[in-house]
């Protein structure tokens, strides 16, 4: 049985540990906070892109693109983003279970180092690796909009998709696969965007438009604009969820060992009082053996 000093030892060290949770739930609380207000923040350039996109569509029904083209899908390309550092609850391993369902021929492009160890721990295809800072600047972000664009226009892989942990709530973020590219219609596209921002499908303006230099090619510009759009939003909820898992990850923590140090306290307390209690025993029966 632990003695008196071990669990005095003990508690210090727990109440040191849940000092550290504490803060760090502190420092994720307030990286939600800013990653949520950053994702909000790019949202209204994407609605006012899709509407442009809905506009334009709709004077060229019969337009053609190569994002738009149905082709053999012999590989299918994954973008799964993942945390770079531990300490978030179930968020990696929701989305690796996620991945280990998928049988089909697939290539991976992996951000964040959690799914790279996973990827290649479990001798998955992978052909690119990123890692985004929690500041998710476009700049870093770039090279992966770009890497996953050319990897589907240049045939590496016929599909780009993105597993991701939806951001739900504070306490809830889903593991989700969105399919980007190939787009099977404008319209369908524009409306499974709109049901993910929860926004209504954007309104078809029917006034009469010239466009410079042609309907076509501002359309051919603003398409891979949007995909670009769409997985920088991803990438920015992605790190929302993160921040939010490991907060409530920390806070767990913190319950845990303060629940812990009231154990503790208590079979000090315990021990305290037996110890006691048997000095005034020794101490009764010493005056009784002097007297008698």
């Amino acid at each position: 049985m632990a003695n008196q000093r071990d669990i005095s030892s003990r508690i210090k060290s727990v109440k040191k540990t849940a000092q550290i949770t504490r803060a760090m739930q502190l420092v994720a609380a307030s990286k939600m906070k800013h990653a949520q207000d950053k994702a909000l923040q790019v949202r209204p350039y994407g609605k006012i892109l899709s509407e442009m996109i809905a506009m334009l569509g709709s004077r060229m029904p019969a337009f053609q693109h190569r994002f738009l083209a149905e082709r053999p899908q012999k590989h299918r390309g994954i973008a799964l983003i993942t945390t770079d550092k531990g300490l978030c609850g179930g968020l990696n391993a929701n989305l690796a279970q996620q991945i280990a369902q998928i049988e089909s021929s697939a290539k991976f492009i992996s951000i964040g180092r959690k799914g790279t160890n996973y990827l290649v721990r479990n001798q998955r295809p992978l052909i690119a690796k990123f890692s985004i800072s929690d500041h998710v600047l476009f700049s870093e972000v770039r090279p992966v909009l770009e890497f996953s664009i050319q990897a589907f226009e240049d045939g590496t892989i016929d599909t780009l998709e993105v597993a991701y942990a939806q951001f739900v709530n504070t306490l809830v973020q889903k593991p989700t696969l969105v399919p980007l590219l190939p787009i099977s219609s404008l319209q369908a596209f524009l409306e499974a965007a709109a049901r993910e921002q929860e926004e209504p499908p954007p309104i078809r303006d029917p006034r009469e438009m010239f466009f410079e230099p042609s309907t076509e090619q501002v359309l051919n510009a603003l398409l891979p604009l949007y995909i670009r759009k769409r997985l920088f939003q991803l990438i920015l909820e992605a790190k929302a969820s993160e921040h939010s898992a490991r907060m409530v990850a920390m806070k767990a923590a913190t319950d845990n060992a303060r629940e812990l140090t009231d154990i503790l306290s208590l079979q000090y307390n315990k021990i305290r009082q037996a110890m006691i209690t048997q000095e005034i025993l020794e101490i009764g029966a010493a005056s009784q053996a002097m007297t008698g």
